[in-house]
């Protein structure tokens, strides 16, 4: 074993340490472990900002800017209220009319925003119809997962995956093609949300009513974003009351609500804090990156005046760019326009350039709608498994997973993948985990000389399956804090859903993509 292997192992390891303890943003951590290569040899300064150049983060990045368009022309927000039934209702029906719609949004447009509109109209709706929201929030959350699974824009997974399949000189992967198991997955995903969600999430209602008035305040609920000044600091040494001119009630987090020793309480991001805050809290800060969500109780469909024609070009403008993408790939298309590619970033570029000069997103401030970090967590991720390929760790790795399966084959092999992505994508983060995962799909099919797209589609899935823990997706962390959930609920839900994700995949993958 050489010192490059020895000293790649121990920074992996230190790595994954770092993102499960929380001790800062998981894009400075990669970014670090980055560094730490470049300083030992392993990587040169071009593989280190090779990923910062890469096409799929571009498309990530902008895809945020796409996702705020169509956000901000109210379009979900109509489509969300017509969906929820007015009158009496039942759990089933109300999960039936929206979780299979929900699904199909996300699998192309950015989750977050999807649950960031959702979640609170659907919670204020749920305590209308006299329904514990807890039997919603947590299946709205997985909706989106299921759906970012069947196309490539779904998650920024997908296009991570792609990114780095185009690197190491293999074709990508179409607009649907992931949807040839993806849709299964979701399929099975929603039904058995259907059957059990009833009984296996917890019916618990909050007892602070939201919009709840107290002299002419109001009680709001805003969730910490990653931009929010006050991480890793407790109420006394933030004052919070000085910073935005509201009184903290209550944090809430994983289940636990703190309001008589709330002071003590070291915030973290995705935590949910219930303030007493005037009617100017929600419209100064509902437009920053402080919070990643802001609910007041008020469910006026007019409260932020938008133009129907608004909605309209921004679902046009949605349609045209999934269309596009979709038969700019058909070989016809590349023959008559051979000097022009006319790919999924051709048509993700397009678009943003028309949504902001339409003003369907600010122009302004068009920087602040993009996850920073987690566009530094996948450019860092191509250079970390570029160290991987570099020192041999990958190559060492995949030798001892084929020994091991000498008598099973390569369908041992993409379980177990599976299974490491997987275990990975819930403990740190997707992207991180298919950072991982990739250059030992790369390494095991070289040396087992077959196809290795049925590994590039296994790290795709496994990465997304974030259903057992809060922490590996960021959705989840949203509805943790508004449904007051705990660890467990997440838990005791989502592994049966993580196992059936396997078995659908593992299973069709290898009969879809041959080895």
């Amino acid at each position: 074993m050489t010192l490059e292997i020895v000293l790649v192992f121990l920074a992996l390891i230190s790595m994954i340490t770092a993102l499960v303890m929380d001790r800062m943003r998981p894009g400075m951590i990669l970014f670090s472990v980055a560094v730490f290569f470049l300083c030992a040899g392993i990587i040169t300064p071009e593989e280190l900002i090779d990923g910062f150049s890469n096409k799929g983060v571009i498309t990530v990045a902008l895809l945020f800017l796409i996702s705020e368009g169509v956000r901000k022309s109210g379009a979900l927000s109509v489509l969300i209220r017509k969906l929820l039934p007015e009158k009496d209702t039942t759990v089933f029906r109300g999960q039936l009319r929206m979780l299979p719609v929900i699904s199909v949004i996300s699998a192309f447009l950015n989750n977050t925003p999807v649950v960031v509109i959702f979640a609170p109209i659907i919670k204020r709706w749920a305590e209308k119809v006299k329904l514990p929201a807890t039997k919603f929030l947590i299946p709205l959350s997985y909706a989106t997962i299921l759906g970012g699974m069947c196309t490539l824009i779904g998650t920024s997974t997908n296009l991570v995956v792609h990114g780095m399949i185009l690197s190491a000189g293999y074709e990508g992967f179409t607009m649907f093609e992931l949807g040839k198991v993806g849709v299964f997955i979701a399929l099975g995903g929603i039904i058995y949300l259907f059957l059990f969600s009833s009984k296996l999430l917890p019916d618990r209602r909050d007892g602070l009513k939201e919009g709840e008035s107290i002299n002419r305040l109001n009680l709001v609920e805003a969730v910490i974003g990653p931009r929010f000044p006050g991480i890793n600091k407790n109420l006394k040494e933030f004052n919070f009351e000085r910073h935005y001119g509201a009184e903290v009630k209550q944090i809430k987090r994983a289940g636990h609500t703190f309001s008589s020793n709330r002071e003590k309480v070291r915030l973290k991001e995705g935590d949910t804090l219930v303030l007493l805050a005037d009617e100017t809290f929600v419209p100064t800060w509902g437009e920053s990156s402080v919070f990643v969500m802001l609910a007041n109780g008020h469910d006026k469909e007019d409260s932020e005046p938008i133009g129907r024609k608004r909605r309209i070009l921004a679902i046009l403008l949605l349609i045209l760019m999934i269309v596009g993408a979709t038969l700019g790939e058909l070989p016809y298309t590349k023959e008559r326009f051979p000097n022009i590619q006319l790919d999924m970033f051709f048509f993700v570029a397009v678009t943003t350039v028309i949504m902001a000069w339409a003003r369907l997103f600010s122009p302004r401030k068009y920087t602040k709608y993009i996850s920073w970090d987690i566009l530094i967590t996948i450019a860092c991720a191509f250079a970390i498994s570029k160290a991987m390929v570099n020192s041999g760790v990958a190559d060492l790795i995949a030798s001892r997973m084929i020994l091991l399966s000498d008598y099973f084959g390569p369908h041992f092999l993409l379980a177990v993948l599976f299974i490491i992505t997987n275990i990975f994508t819930e403990l740190i983060t997707n992207n991180a985990a298919a950072a991982l995962a990739f250059p030992l799909a790369l390494s095991i099919s070289s040396q087992l000389g077959v196809s290795p797209t049925p590994f590039f589609v296994v790290i795709c899935i496994a990465a997304s399956a974030s259903f057992a823990t809060p922490i590996g997706y960021q959705t989840n962390l949203i509805v943790q804090g508004i449904g007051d959930y705990k660890f467990t609920d997440f838990l005791k839900i989502g592994l049966p859903l993580n196992i059936i994700t396997f078995i659908i995949a593992v299973f069709l993958i290898p009969i879809i993509w041959p080895f």
